[in-house]
C-alpha cells in the first residue's frame, strides 16, 4: 500500500532494538550508496566499510549476505512479459538460471534462525548472451529512503552512542514500516515458502517504445508454514540449507515471477514506500530450482548479482539505488578477489 499519505506513528523502543540488532549483525539485504558523484560525501568504499561487523570482515566472503548456497534452474517465460518489455527473456521459452539463496548477515557462520532478512539472487541468461541479474529480499519495503540515509543508519547502528538509532529514527520516521516488519513478521520453515521482492524500481521498454516503471517479486508456489519463535530458536544453525537440499532432491521448487506496474504518481525512487495493492500485476513466468550445490565451489560463488546487469528492454529508473548497489558490489567483489586465499575452497584449483 502507499504510505505517503499516512501519519507516522512513534517508533517504540522495542522496534528500535530490533533495528539496532538488524544493523548490528549487518543483516540488511542490500548495499546502497548515495550522491554517487559527490565523493566527499559518499563512496562505495564507505558503504562497504560501514557494513563491516565489529570483529572485522570475513575475508574472502561477500561483505553482506555472506552465508548462502547455490542453485541452478530455469526461468520458463510464458510470453506475457513481452507486452511490457522487448527483452527476449520474456518470449515464451526456457532460459538457464544460476542463483543463490542467502541470509542477510556479514558473518558466513551466522545461524539460520538468527536471520532477520532472507535473500535470493538470480542470473537469467538469454541465448543472445544478454543477462538479467537481480538480488531480492523477503522484506516488503527497505529500511532507508535514500542511499545517503542508509549509510547514516549503518553508522548509527555501529555507534557506541545508545541514542544513535533513536536520533536517526527521529529524522527518518519512514523506517517504522521496516521496523514493524522486522519485529513481527512470520518466519517460514523454508526459503521455498518465502516471497522475494526487488524493492527497487526499473523501467520496462516495449517493442513500441512504451515505458513502464515496474517492480517485481518471486512468489512461492509452496504453501507457507510459519515457525513459532520458541521453536525457531531450537532449529539447526543450517536448517535453511538442509531444507532446500532435501526439497530440491525430492522435486523442483517453483516461484512465479510477478511484475507490478506503477501508477502515474507512485513513488519510484524510494524503496521504503510500497505501491497501492491495486496496481496491475502481470505473471510473466516461473522460476524452477532444479539443483542445489554448496557455494564453496558452486556456480554462484563468483557471481555478483549486480542489479544494473540488465537485458535490452529493461533499464534502471530514477531510483538511485541500483547504480549505488552496483558500485558497492564491485568494491565487495574486488576485495573477495584480493582475499581469495582466505576463502575456504574445497577444490584447490577453484577460481576466487
Amino acid at each position: 500500500m502507499d504510505n505517503s499519505g499516512q501519519k507516522s506513528k512513534p517508533i517504540t523502543l522495542e522496534a528500535l532494538g530490533v533495528i539496532g540488532t538488524t544493523i548490528g549483525i549487518a543483516s540488511l539485504a542490500f548495499v546502497f550508496t548515495a550522491a554517487w558523484l559527490t565523493p566527499h560525501r559518499l563512496t562505495p568504499e564507505k558503504i562497504v566499510s560501514a557494513l563491516k561487523p565489529p570483529g572485522g570482515p570475513a575475508l574472502g566472503h561477500r561483505r553482506n549476505h555472506a552465508k548462502g548456497i547455490c542453485f541452478m534452474g530455469t526461468f520458463d517465460a510464458n510470453g506475457a512479459g513481452s507486452e511490457l518489455s522487448r527483452s527476449t527473456l520474456f518470449e515464451s521459452g526456457s532460459y538457464p538460471v544460476v542463483g543463490r539463496f542467502n541470509i542477510g548477515n556479514a558473518d558466513p557462520a551466522t545461524p539460520d534462525p538468527m536471520a532477520q532478512v532472507r535473500g535470493l539472487g538470480v542470473r537469467i541468461m538469454a541465448p543472445t548472451g544478454q543477462e538479467w541479474r537481480s538480488a531480492m529480499i523477503d522484506a516488503p519495503v527497505f529500511v532507508a529512503p535514500t542511499p545517503q540515509a542508509f549509510l547514516e543508519l549503518l553508522k548509527a547502528g555501529a555507534s557506541k552512542d545508545p541514542n544513535a538509532i533513536k536520533q536517526y529514527s527521529e529524522h527518518h520516521p519512514e523506517m517504522q514500516t521496516f521496523a514493524s516488519w522486522a519485529k513481527s513478521h512470520d518466519r517460514t520453515e523454508s526459503w521455498t515458502e518465502d516471497r522475494f521482492n526487488s524493492l527497487d524500481s526499473f523501467v520496462f521498454v516495449s517493442r513500441e517504445g512504451l515505458r513502464s516503471t515496474v517492480r517485481w517479486s518471486l512468489v512461492p508456489m509452496s504453501k507457507a508454514v510459519t515457525i513459532p519463535t520458541d521453536e525457531l530458536a531450537k532449529r539447526d544453525p543450517d536448517f535453511l540449507q538442509e531444507d532446500i537440499v532435501q526439497r530440491v532432491q525430492s522435486k523442483p521448487q517453483d516461484w512465479r515471477l510477478m511484475v507490478t506496474v506503477a501508477g502515474a504518481n507512485d513513488p519510484t525512487a524510494d524503496p521504503t514506500r510500497a505501491w497501492p495493492v491495486d496496481r496491475p500485476t502481470v505473471d510473466v513466468g516461473i522460476l524452477h530450482v532444479n539443483q542445489i550445490q554448496p557455494e564453496a565451489d558452486g556456480p554462484c560463488r563468483d557471481v555478483s548479482f549486480d542489479p544494473t546487469v540488465l537485458p535490452k528492454g529493461i533499464e534502471t529508473s530514477d531510483d538511485p539505488f541500483p547504480a549505488a548497489r552496483s558500485a558497492a558490489y564491485r568494491v565487495s567483489f574486488n576485495k573477495r578477489l584480493e582475499e581469495a586465499s582466505q576463502y575456504p575452497r574445497t577444490q584447490p584449483e577453484g577460481r576466487p
